[in-house]
């Protein structure tokens, strides 16, 4: 059902997805191809999709009952490459 542990999780596999598209697709292409198009498209999607997940965060901070290093891990995961993918793992999948 919709809940919003389930909708936090949808949109940190897009934030993970859109962050590695941009970062090792669209970013290589802007600089080595002279195409800063990908950059463009990805770019809003990803901003959207990066502070939905920081507001989730913190919605879910007290539901999930993350102390402060859980809960720092969880906002890192935002900016380190695939980081959304191991929260999702470790801390999501299991509650």
């Amino acid at each position: 059902m919709f809940s919003f542990l389930n909708i936090f999780r949808v949109v940190a596999l897009l934030e993970g997805v859109s962050y590695s598209l941009l970062l090792f697709i669209a970013t290589p292409i802007k600089y080595l191809a002279d195409d800063p198009q990908y950059v463009k498209l990805l770019g809003m999607p990803h901003g959207i999709l990066f502070i939905l997940y920081i507001v989730f965060a913190f919605m879910l901070k007290p539901e999930m009952k993350w102390n402060n290093k859980q809960f720092g891990a969880v906002l890192l995961a935002a900016i380190i490459p695939f980081g959304t993918f191991y929260i999702d793992r470790k801390y999501l999948k299991t509650a």
